[in-house]
């Protein structure tokens, strides 16, 4: 326990003490307070400073807060004010690597040097992001990359490796972080050898966690919360038991995620690695044994024929259905007796080296794995420790040049619940869209939170007079053939009267192409010059920039861009969505969890479908109002929005803009360049 308290709030008022911990929050949060001198534009919130009061007797008490704070309440400070003055060990998790790092770069030192406490902070990320020695070392050793270019990368990792402190890639500039090379040159936690391994005192993910175990406040992201400290990854099982607070931002995320990791998959990625791994271990400490190279190369034929044995890509399917083709039930065999045949020779070769028995062991588990997958039962080590052979979900999912295996458990509350118990601490779930209104039960319901406190703050944005809500007349079906042809008409007038600045947002690939399709002939039949760019023509991060840059261009994208998208300025002043997002009734996952609710007497569609589509909405038309002299329009197609009694429950979800369902009031919204008075966030 840290005992730096009361040397923390002295540090930051040296006046006589103040008894009244709300009175010293206010203090700092004022006009003239800390915040305000420290942060250029900082301008008080009763918001923020309200949701600050609440964390703050949410982490002295050890109780649970599901806290919803509109865009620009400033919930980043209204967290890390009261997480810093509480003395103890608090870790952050986030959504996402550009939250994570802004905290770690910029909000975390701001509001540390504006309080004057001495707080050391530790950023950690997975894996995959540090520099591996002994891995370098063995792909160096092999030698076999798939191009020059790969082994120019290769190259100068390793003279990065000589040089950095930390062993990020992100500070790897000279290598991009796409490239193939970064695969051989990091580890996973299926192919670490741990304390094993001979390169342990040069290991940068050990150096990362050692700093996070001893450090007061720790940045880490959902991903690596789950994996790493609810499943007690190994070297970091200290980390929790010591932590006070534990904070979730971006909290609408976790139920996703936690039922990623209480549940259990198996890829052809995985194995593929796996091959990969045996492969450049033999050359190097099994020479003499060419039997164990054929058996890996064997392997990794048998996981490549399993993903051509499913047609198509993004996909998810029932098991049921790719079990009932004989050519995956002939590949998925085929797997098994290679996975068995890799396992066999590894047997007797194991003991040449520390990385041929962590290979073996890999191998032992991905044959447990697959056999319990092929049984329908997941592994209750893994599942939390719940016996879940009768309720989890067997589905499989289909990537472009990967398949994955899944068990995922149909009710992740009594996991979650499980991991919250014994050691007393405080639990902050935040988040701009967790709540149906000011209904909480759907979010807690997922995550088993029933006993948690719960509190909404509306934006202090004013979208009354800079927001317009435009819902078209007359619009078809959203099933219907013509749907995404309906769609680009209607949006077209408002995208020419903004004059691009646009987000076109989609539900479905197949619907984003399309659009795509037919804003490009209009732009070309009207001779207009507006830049038209689409999700997957790069990154996010590349096509965000180049969508800044242009100042006019449209964007039309997918699920990707709904949400983690911050776009300020005149950029982006309109966003439009094609659908209301109700998840696939056919998703497996999805339709498992309905039938579960059907046969429980219970209303799938107004306790889980529903819920869960306000969610997204609010993260989609959250992209549109970013700063306070943001001015914009979010037009939403789907008829559904007027036409059904349901619709009622998700406009009034969304911010209090003016609402219409005429063309021209959009026309002469952007016909007006009306002025706003700046201000900060």
């Amino acid at each position: 326990m840290d005992i730096g308290l009361p040397l923390r709030l002295a540090c930051y008022n040296a006046a006589p003490a103040m008894s009244d911990p709300m009175h010293q929050i206010e203090r700092i949060f004022a006009p003239e307070g800390p915040l305000a001198v420290a942060v250029p534009g900082f301008r008080p919130r009763p918001q923020q400073l309200e949701m600050a009061q609440r964390i703050a007797k949410a982490i002295a008490g050890n109780l649970a807060l599901v806290a919803e704070a509109g865009t620009g309440t400033g919930k980043t400070f209204a967290y890390l004010v009261p997480a810093l003055l509480s003395g103890g060990k608090v870790i952050v998790s986030t959504g996402t690597k550009t939250l994570q790092d802004q905290l770690f770069n910029r909000d975390l030192p701001t509001v540390r040097d504006a309080l004057k406490v001495g707080a050391s902070i530790a950023l950690l990320t997975g894996r995959a992001n540090y520099v591996c020695p002994y891995h370098l070392e063995r792909a160096m050793s092999a030698g076999r990359l798939a191009s020059r270019e790969e082994a120019a990368h290769l190259r100068k990792i390793a003279r990065f490796a000589e040089r950095t402190r930390t062993g990020d890639k992100a500070e790897c500039i000279d290598v991009p972080e796409d490239s193939g090379a970064w695969a051989l040159a990091t580890s996973t936690r299926e192919n670490c050898l741990g304390q094993e391994c001979p390169n342990v005192k040069r290991c940068f993910v050990l150096a990362a966690r050692q700093d996070a175990l001893t450090a007061d406040v720790v940045v880490v992201n959902h991903h690596l919360f789950f994996a790493d400290v609810m499943l007690k990854d190994e070297g970091m099982g200290e980390l929790l038991p010591a932590c006070n607070t534990i904070i979730f931002d971006e909290a609408h995320q976790l139920p996703e995620v936690a039922g990623l990791f209480f549940g259990e998959s198996v890829s052809t990625s995985q194995i593929i690695e796996l091959a990969r791994d045996t492969k450049n271990e033999a050359i190097v400490t099994a020479k003499d044994y060419p039997p164990l190279q054929d058996a890996a190369q064997a392997l990794d034929k048998a996981a490549r024929d399993l993903r051509l044995a499913v047609k198509g890509e993004n996909l998810r399917l029932p098991a049921a259905r790719v079990e009932s083709e004989t050519e995956f039930r002939a590949a998925l065999q085929g797997l098994a007796d290679a996975i068995a045949e890799l396992g066999r020779h590894l047997d007797t070769q194991a003991e040449r080296g520390e990385g041929l028995a962590n290979c073996l062991r890999r191998t032992q588990e991905l044959a447990a794995a697959l056999k319990r997958w092929r049984g329908g039962s997941a592994d209750p080590e893994v599942a939390g420790g719940a016996s879940l052979a009768n309720e989890v979900v067997k589905w499989v999912e289909v990537y472009s040049q990967a398949m994955s295996l899944n068990l995922t458990p149909l009710d992740i509350a009594p996991i979650f619940q499980r991991q919250m118990e014994g050691h007393p601490r405080a639990w902050i779930f935040a988040s701009a869209t967790l709540a149906v209104g000011t209904n909480f039960s759907h979010y807690c319901g997922e995550l088993g939170l029933a006993a948690a406190d719960t509190a909404v703050w509306g934006s202090p944005f004013d979208y009354e007079k800079n927001a317009l809500l435009y819902a078209p007349r007359n619009m078809p079906d959203p099933n219907s053939a013509m749907y995404q042809e309906a769609v680009a008409e209607a949006a077209w007038p408002a995208i020419r009267a903004s004059g691009g600045r646009a987000f076109v947002l989609c539900t479905s690939l197949r619907a984003m192409r399309r659009i795509r399709e037919l804003l490009q002939e209009k732009l070309a039949a009207e001779g207009l010059d507006l830049p038209l760019l689409m999700q997957g023509e790069g990154s996010r991060t590349e096509l965000l920039e180049r969508f800044r840059f242009l100042g006019n261009a449209i964007l039309v994208a997918s699920q990707s861009f709904w949400e983690g998208v911050d776009v300020r300025g005149e950029a982006l002043s309109l966003v439009v969505i094609d659908k209301l997002p109700f998840a696939p009734p056919d998703d497996p996952v999805l339709s498992a969890r309905i039938d579960r609710l059907r046969a429980a007497g219970r209303n799938p569609f107004m306790e889980y479908q529903l819920p869960r589509a306000v969610i997204n909405m609010k993260q989609g038309s959250g992209r549109l109002i970013r700063d306070e002299d943001d001015r914009g329009v979010l037009m939403i197609c789907d008829p559904r929005l007027t036409g059904k009694p349901y619709g009622k429950a998700i406009w009034r979800s969304l911010p209090p803009m003016r609402r219409t369902r005429e063309a021209a009031d959009v026309e002469a919204f952007f016909a007006v360049a009306e002025p706003v008075e700046s201000g900060n966030e």
